[in-house]
C-alpha cells in the first residue's frame, strides 16, 4: 500500500541481522516497521525520510 518513509534506522554499509528493523513507514494512519528477512549488508538506500512510496516502490537493496 502507499505511505511515507516516516525514518530509516540502517545506512549503507551496515551488516543486518534477520528481524532488526530497517525502517519505518506510515500508510493509512498506521506505522509499519519494517524488519530484516534474513542476514545481510545494506547495499543501497533509495528512499529517504519524509519521500512518499508508491505501492511497488524500492525503499532499499541488499548485497
Amino acid at each position: 500500500m502507499p505511505g511515507v518513509v516516516k525514518a530509516i534506522s540502517v545506512s549503507v554499509g551496515q551488516e543486518v541481522k534477520a528481524g532488526e528493523a530497517l525502517c519505518m513507514v506510515e500508510a493509512m494512519k498506521m506505522e509499519n516497521v519494517l524488519r530484516a528477512e534474513k542476514d545481510a549488508t545494506v547495499a543501497k538506500i533509495l528512499a529517504k525520510e519524509g519521500d512518499s512510496l508508491a505501492v511497488d516502490a524500492v525503499i532499499m537493496e541488499f548485497a
